[in-house]
């Protein structure tokens, strides 16, 4: 009887430690690129699982289409750019908050870049901001980011936005139609810059460093739901989050990934996170990331303010602040300490 007792609360006691260990489960849409880096190298490197979270990652073909469900808090986390769109959803409550940083530029960074067909600058066409006027220039969609970003150059060459010529088509149809001539210039990011400079068809003419430094292009979102009911959840998110971030800063060398053990491990881990050749990720200009996880608030600012000149947004009450929350990932820095760089 004795032994039977004594098996029965051994039994019982792992049973419990396996109740207490059981992981929170967090739900993370994705889009299958590079800014997807630190959702990747979390959990690669083991630190969700460190915090006790049991991740699943849900593809979308793009980030506008997961607003419904973060809105709803059928999603915990998901990512996207800042647009009009962002502010118009926030004038009607749109359930959801930017928490950290995703994708940005900053000094010495050719991740973002402007591109002009390759013939015009071989032919003297192209020489300066002030060429770009009667260009036709891609932008990814109206209303976003890079339309800002098209209006510092614009500005730096004695022009207004409404005198470019821009048409919005994505990436992969932007490096097609450099090679046909039916564009002629771009705000675009990489790996599809480096595909197409190294096709022959474009030239990276500047850095938008160059026009618009600091520009912040991607941020993480927290579903207000996931915020608010699982404060300690989202804490620990960020925390695995903002460690990877700092995995990634370890591992950039020049604006590329590293030749060393560190740059190699995180290139092996982008390949398979994006179904993509090592070579191509290794020979990219990467974005970059906060080793903190703090967003560039002062490019959303600035991003916000030309939408509200264009008219895009209609509430001119909005400001960034109605969909900014940093208190969770400030929390997990001030836990972690400050970044303290590992490199190879």
């Amino acid at each position: 009887m004795l032994k039977t007792s004594r098996a029965l609360i051994a039994a019982l006691a792992i049973a419990l430690c396996g109740a207490a260990r059981a992981a929170d489960k967090v739900s993370v849409a994705t889009v299958g690129n590079s800014s997807d880096a630190g959702f990747f190298i979390a959990e690669a490197n083991g630190h969700f699982r460190a915090e006790g979270l049991e991740v699943a990652f849900i593809p979308f073909d793009t980030a506008q289409r997961m607003v419904p469900s973060l809105g709803k808090g059928e999603l915990d986390v998901g990512s996207g750019t800042a647009s009009a769109s962002l502010y118009n959803a926030a004038a009607r409550d749109l359930g959801m908050k930017i928490v950290a940083d995703r994708s940005r530029t900053e000094p010495g960074n050719f991740f973002q870049t402007l591109m002009v067909r390759k013939a015009l600058v071989d032919s003297g066409r192209y020489k300066t901001y002030a060429d770009l006027k009667g260009l036709k220039i891609a932008l990814l969609a109206p209303g976003g980011s890079p339309s800002s970003t098209l209006n510092e150059a614009a500005k730096k060459g004695g022009h207004t936005f409404a005198e470019m010529e821009t048409v919005f088509i994505s990436f992969p149809q932007q490096v097609a139609a450099f090679k046909t001539g039916a564009i002629d210039a771009s705000i675009m990011i990489e790996p599809f810059a480096t595909a197409i400079v190294n096709a022959g068809d474009a030239v990276r003419a500047v850095s938008t460093e160059d026009f618009n430094p600091n520009n912040q292009i991607g941020m993480v979102f927290f579903s207000e739901k996931f915020a608010s009911d699982r404060r300690d959840v989202g804490l620990r998110f960020l925390r695995a989050y903002v460690r990877a971030l700092r995995d990634y800063n370890d591992a950039l060398k020049d604006g590329k990934f590293s030749p060393g053990p560190k740059g190699e491990a995180v290139v092996a881990i982008m390949a398979k996170g994006l179904g993509m050749p090592a070579a191509q990720i290794r020979g990219a200009y990467v974005q970059a990331l906060s080793p903190d996880g703090i967003p560039a608030v002062a490019s959303l600012r600035k991003d916000l303010a030309f939408f509200k000149e264009q008219g895009l947004v209609a509430n001119s009450a909005i400001d960034v602040d109605h969909v900014l929350d940093l208190r969770l990932v400030e929390q997990a820095v001030k836990e972690l300490g400050p970044y303290v760089p590992r490199r190879d």
